[in-house]
């Protein structure tokens, strides 16, 4: 067993996650005209979250309920290599892609989430809810082979000391084919939606952001021309007046509408390439910079702010990202740097700010 999936090592930091109302996660999905499709997303928190990307080969024995000291479950064997973006500098894949294209992301889902209890009897086959991520794009090619697996996976929510509860998740989950699913786990039960519209954000449930849809049929990407109001001509003041009413705050209800908009307005990619460029473009309205949402906590001023944006081209299994401080995009071909590798790897994901200087060109 790798070492890299031993217990890891306790970091002395409490983070704020679950009584804060932010984590303010957009995701979409584009499908280019070759027949690529490109699950895209930002990741916001009212802290750096300590991510880096992990490269984890086939073969990789994992170990379950890694993040509870008290409880440790059982293991499995990856079937397939994966990468992406972890959290909390834990061996955890909270967003990322496995050699086969299937895709995976994490989105907090405060207050609604709901797991199974851990006990004795169901610990040896209980996954966690923080390291879903690691299971699924170990284990499966396609969404429609993650759908028929949920039914018999018993999904716990353990307790994790750093954020002194359970991770409060739901998922998406997108495949080469262009099957895109969203799957949360509430006091109902297990709920598996068909990501009809391109889209995912928080809470509430995504059927409730389904229905929300109906309230803005009028929005269109065709701009509005003069029209007669009584004797009254009214005229749009410029461009733009398609769109006019879509809600432009930060919450994750007008987050959905904004970015069902954007998703399913954009010209169609005619290249997996087109449609990455297309996604990062698409996200940038969703990027969050430090103070333009905040609370009070305790008369600490915390400030939510978009840690990292990645996108992904399931048909070559590609991992792009960039983030809040490293602006310029980066990427990992998956099946580049499983080649050779035995053992689980890390990238560090920070490369730092950098500006090109054009002024002797």
């Amino acid at each position: 067993m790798s070492k890299y999936f031993r217990k890891p090592l306790l970091i002395a930091i409490v983070f704020n996650l679950i009584t804060s109302n932010a984590l303010a996660c957009t995701g979409i999905v584009l499908h280019a005209k070759d027949g690529a499709t490109i699950p895209a997303r930002t990741m916001e928190f009212s802290f750096d979250v300590q991510s880096n990307i992990l490269i984890i080969p086939a073969g990789t024995k994992i170990n379950k309920l890694i993040m509870d000291d008290e409880n440790q479950g059982g293991s499995y064997t990856a079937k397939y290599g994966f990468t992406g973006a972890n959290a909390l500098n834990k061996p955890i894949v909270v967003d990322g892609v496995n050699e086969k294209g299937l895709y995976f992301g994490a989105f907090y889902f405060n207050h609604l989430a709901e797991f199974e209890k851990l006990t004795e009897a169901n610990r040896s086959e209980a996954i966690s809810s923080e390291e879903f991520g690691n299971y699924i794009l170990s284990q499966f090619q396609t969404v429609a082979e993650v759908k028929e697996a949920l039914p018999q996976l018993t999904l716990v929510g353990t307790w994790i000391e750093e954020i002194n509860s359970f991770a409060p998740f739901h998922y998406a989950v997108s495949d080469r084919s262009g099957e895109s699913a969203v799957i949360e786990f509430t006091k109902e039960g297990l709920n598996i939606h068909d990501n009809t519209v391109n889209v995912v954000t928080n809470n509430p449930t995504y059927d409730w952001h389904l229905t929300n849809l109906n309230n803005y049929v009028g929005l269109t990407a065709e701009n509005r021309g003069s029209q007669m109001v009584g004797r009254q001509q009214v005229s749009p003041f410029g461009e733009g007046t398609g769109l006019f009413g879509m809600p432009g705050d930060h919450s994750s209800p007008s987050r959905f509408v904004r970015a069902t908009a954007f998703a399913n307005s954009a010209l169609p990619p005619k290249t997996a390439d087109d449609a990455v460029f297309s996604a990062f473009h698409i996200l940038n309205n969703f990027d969050i910079p430090k103070g333009s949402v905040r609370e009070n906590i305790k008369d600490d001023l915390v400030t939510d702010y978009t840690v990292w944006t990645s996108a992904v081209d399931t048909q070559s299994s590609t991992y792009y990202y960039k983030t809040y401080i490293t602006q310029q995009v980066e990427k990992v071909d998956l099946l580049e740097a499983l080649k050779g590798l035995t053992e689980p790897k890390t990238i560090r994901m920070e490369s730092g700010f950098s500006v090109k200087d054009r002024s002797q060109y």
